[in-house]
């Protein structure tokens, strides 16, 4: 990995400030120096890579097989890079990152370990300023925050955390030079994605491990394993094709899709079909029978089945049943583990449900129901304030000072995800209201920074100084996306889709549910109406 340092002062002033250095932050820099428009970013970790340079938590890895979870605007690096994995491990992806800043010299226009604080919009010079949490500034016409979807870690803590002698972990804030649980008694608070993927690897160095559940979360096999050379090759000589079947997918991703229904199909076809699925691996389960989000019957029988899974899996049965979900499959995000299941089979690891006896710290360990569960040390996976953390954390005013908490309250209210009435010139990348977190995000960061970056351009070209998402575009783009995810299962259960998993956070359904293709397609007749639904001046 490169120890290629970054820009070491902040500019005063630049045409584009670019707030994060993840892969659309990246993209950005290199779509901007392209154009010849002069774009810096500034990025609050010490490197590039976003959230994978943040969660580095054991068996962190990609949901998404790893020849499709890669940037596709350079094709050349498309071809050069070898994946070792089905799913690549973070690790890998975070060296992937460096290299595209590498190859691309990126790193020239990222300043580093600059958090910002406060963005704010200046009415008479039509411009942005922002200044970091060191107290130095930066100002220019156009603002983008490719700040991403989980990069704001959940800090919501428990009673007596404080009190505890030993040390507190938390997934999303793993320390980068790693920690050795070998001989330790560990609790790990939390079942969600980083749970499932690290307890597995958490369980191999412990000499106890006690894993605290208020709500169990669907997880199927991913079935990784090392990258098959024949397969990558198939794939690289062909890369346009896949490339092409992504974006025509809902999700942006190549699954295998099953055109039958299951409520339609005879249950014991039903059964090889899910089977087939469970035995491929993957987020491909979903993809069984079209109506699984949108019919509840047939949302519970590919629930029945992989609560049957479970309970073959796991010898205890009070275990096992503690295991299974009784929520809709894929209205939390569908988890993707390896061995997680079958680590609760190891005798030193047990389960204990927290749902009706909240979880409380002590000096000596993790405490619920009246049972004091002494520890050595405490993981606290328990996710991220996602969507709109990362934005809320920073004061950001628009026109009039009016700031963008204030507006969004009630919920997170913007024009496709990219704009947000009252905050000229200002576009967020992947943002809420866009399909984002329900697809194979690297294709849609590179839509939403063609997009933007195209926007910037063209009012350059035209001499607008000023473009702003109209206050009734917004208002119709957020009744659109709340119609749509009103008529599918995915908004039918608390998430962090809805922001439940943050106390005090408005219940919202915010990502775009309604496609990939159809998302694209909208925002392409946007520009092709010369920005309908943006005022210009």
């Amino acid at each position: 990995m490169s120890e290629q340092a970054g820009r070491s002062t902040v500019p005063e002033t630049v045409d584009v400030v670019i707030v994060g250095a993840g892969f659309a932050g990246l993209y950005l820099l290199y779509l901007m120096r392209r154009a010849g428009i002069d774009a810096v970013a500034l990025e609050a970790g010490s490197g590039v890579g976003g959230t994978w340079y943040w969660n580095r938590y054991p068996g962190a890895r990609c949901d998404i097989e790893s020849m499709e979870y890669s940037m596709q605007f350079d094709k050349e690096l498309q071809q050069e890079w070898d994946w070792s994995e089905r799913y690549a491990p973070q690790p890998e992806i975070l060296a992937y990152a460096n290299r595209i800043a590498d190859k691309h010299d990126l790193r020239r226009d990222i300043c580093f370990d600059r958090r910002v604080s406060t963005a704010i919009w200046d009415e008479t010079a039509a411009q942005w300023t922002l200044t970091t949490e060191g107290g130095e500034t930066i100002s220019a016409p156009h603002c983008i925050m490719a700040t991403g979807c989980l990069s704001a870690p959940n800090l919501s803590t428990f009673p007596g955390e404080a009190s505890f002698e030993g040390p507190i972990y938390r997934t999303s804030l793993w320390p980068h030079e790693g920690v050795d649980f070998t001989g330790q008694r560990v609790a790990v608070v939390g079942t969600g994605s980083s749970s499932i993927q690290s307890i597995p690897i958490i369980a191999d160095q412990a000499s106890d491990l006690t894993v605290f559940q208020r709500t169990p979360n669907y997880s199927v096999p991913a079935r990784n394993a090392p990258m098959d050379p024949d397969y990558a090759a198939g794939i690289k000589a062909e890369y346009d094709a896949l490339r092409a079947k992504q974006k025509s997918m809902f999700s942006a991703a190549a699954f295998r899709v099953n055109m039958a229904e299951a409520r339609e199909t005879a249950p014991e076809a039903r059964v090889a079909e899910y089977q087939s699925r469970w035995d491929e691996g993957g987020l491909g389960f979903m993809a069984s029978f079209t109506d699984l989000m949108f019919d509840d019957a047939a949302n519970a029988s590919a629930a029945e089945f992989v609560r049957s899974k479970i309970r073959e899996i796991v010898d205890d049965l009070e275990t096992a049943e503690l295991l299974c979900p009784e929520n809709t499959i894929g209205c939390k995000r569908l988890c993707v583990d390896t061995g997680y299941y079958a680590t609760f089979n190891r005798p030193h690891v047990k389960l204990v449900d927290v749902s009706k006896n909240p979880v409380t710290i002590t000096p000596e360990g993790v405490e619920s129901g009246g049972t004091l569960y002494p520890v050595d040390a405490i993981v606290l996976a328990i996710g991220f304030d996602a969507m709109t953390g990362a934005l809320m954390r920073m004061d950001i005013r628009g026109r009039d000072g009016h700031a963008l908490s204030d507006k969004w309250a009630d919920g997170p209210k913007s024009y496709l995800g990219l704009a947000v009435e009252g905050f000229p010139n200002l576009f967020t990348v992947t943002g809420p209201g866009s399909p984002s977190v329900f697809t194979n995000m690297l294709p849609s960061i590179e839509q939403h920074c063609l997009w933007i970056t195209d926007c910037i351009k063209a009012m350059r070209d035209n001499g607008t100084r000023v473009i702003e998402a109209d206050a009734k575009a917004e208002a119709d783009w957020v009744a659109h996306n709340l119609d749509v995810a009103g008529a599918h299962l995915r908004s039918s259960c608390s998430s962090w889709y809805t922001g439940e998993n943050i106390a005090g956070k408005p219940k919202v359904f915010m990502p775009y549910i309604g496609g990939f293709p159809t998302y694209v397609e909208k925002c392409e007749a946007v520009v092709a109406e010369g920005y309908a639904g943006f005022r210009q001046a």
